[in-house]
């Protein structure tokens, strides 16, 4: 499927434009219906289903990924590998998988899902609110990165306390700790104690 940036519209074959959809959901999860992508993160935002990725090489290291400065959301701030929105209808699976190949250009060698994270969180400076019912994901990348520079401004393999230094010192997403508090579980397990997660 082809990148779609959340101002973008498709042209299907019958001339008009179409909205990037998003699945709203209940607070069990349950589809309820769906709505544009901006209009969703608009305050006070609307709940909706999204994916939260966390891949770790050989040593156990996190890969985080800087958002590119043209994004809409969050830009140049640093988050976990790989996060985004399903399609309406989209397995979160399907989503995750595809969005790491079409911003990092690789295939996680392992992806196992890791359980679901609600949250509400304003981004005090987008404006923007990031309600979502989460589902998170843990694997493992044995490929080469081919970060889509309209996606991924920068990447970095983090242990646990260069990612405690790089969060006291850099701007990350709003949602970062909240979703790698409630992976922790998953990651411990994929990783084992001596990575230290």
């Amino acid at each position: 499927m082809p990148i779609t940036p959340a101002n973008a519209t498709h042209s299907p074959s019958s001339g008009t434009a179409e909205a990037i959809l998003l699945e709203l959901v209940d607070d069990e999860g349950v589809t309820i219906g769906t709505s544009e992508k901006l209009a969703a993160h608009r305050p006070p935002g609307q709940l909706h289903r999204a994916f939260s990725v966390f891949l770790f090489d050989e040593r156990g290291r996190l890969l985080i990924q800087q958002r590119a400065l043209g994004k809409y959301h969050s830009p140049g701030v640093w988050s976990n590998t790989c996060c985004g929105h399903p399609y309406p209808g989209e397995a979160p699976f399907a989503a995750a998988a595809r969005r790491t190949f079409e911003e990092l250009g690789l295939s996680p060698s392992l992806l196992a899902e890791a359980g679901t994270v609600r949250y509400n969180h304003p981004d005090p400076a987008s404006g923007l609110v990031e309600q979502e019912y989460n589902h998170l994901f843990v694997g493992l990348v044995q490929a080469p990165l081919r970060a889509d520079p309209e996606e991924v401004a920068s990447t970095a393999f983090v242990t646990p306390d260069e990612l405690a230094r790089r969060h006291a010192e850099d701007t990350f997403s709003v949602w970062f700790m909240t979703v790698l508090d409630a992976a922790r579980p998953a990651i411990r397990e994929l990783t084992g104690p001596s990575a230290g997660w």
